[in-house]
């Protein structure tokens, strides 16, 4: 008799504080199946509105998704100081939104996730965005941000085969 294999559902987020992808990812098996994504336009008003709205939209999409894992990409080098402040506070505010969804995120690095995914860590948004279409059968895909969450979402799944479920 086979063993059933557990179904994993993962949230992948690429935060930022104008814009941040989300992808959730489930597998069962070697299946894998795009539950649902999106890009969260926080526009261009002031940092605590932006941040308090990209709270408010994760933790509606957790609660609709509810992911039992969680995968986050890693703060990589800003050239721009302010940039780098800005980021960081919405990557404190999407870890805190998962925290309060009892999930502890992995971090992944942008090259790690490309590589992962496409096999070149230097690989473009594009390249990323025809990979998750072509893997997830998604055509309708069309947010740099959102096929990057998916890809984190993805390279998530490839390095953590064995990991436990939680809940679903």
């Amino acid at each position: 008799m086979a063993l059933a294999h557990p179904v994993r559902r993962v949230i992948g987020i690429d935060p930022g504080s104008i814009k941040a992808g989300w992808g959730v990812v489930e597998q069962s098996g070697n299946r894998l199946k795009l539950i649902g994504s999106g890009t969260i336009k926080l526009g261009t008003g002031g940092l605590t509105e932006r941040i308090a709205l990209l709270y408010a939209k994760l933790r509606t999409i957790l609660e609709e998704h509810q992911p039992n894992e969680a995968a986050v990409e890693a703060i990589f080098f800003q050239k721009n100081a302010d940039s780098a402040l800005k980021l960081g506070h919405a990557r404190g505010v999407a870890l805190l939104a998962l925290a309060h969804s009892q999930l502890t995120p992995t971090e992944y690095a942008p090259a790690s996730v490309r590589k992962s995914v496409i096999g070149n860590g230097a690989a473009d948004k594009v390249q990323v965005r025809a990979m998750m279409r072509m893997m997830l059968g998604a055509p309708e895909l069309e947010g740099l941000d959102e096929t990057d969450a998916i890809a984190i979402a993805v390279c998530h799944l490839h390095h953590h085969p064995l990991l436990t479920t939680r809940r679903l």
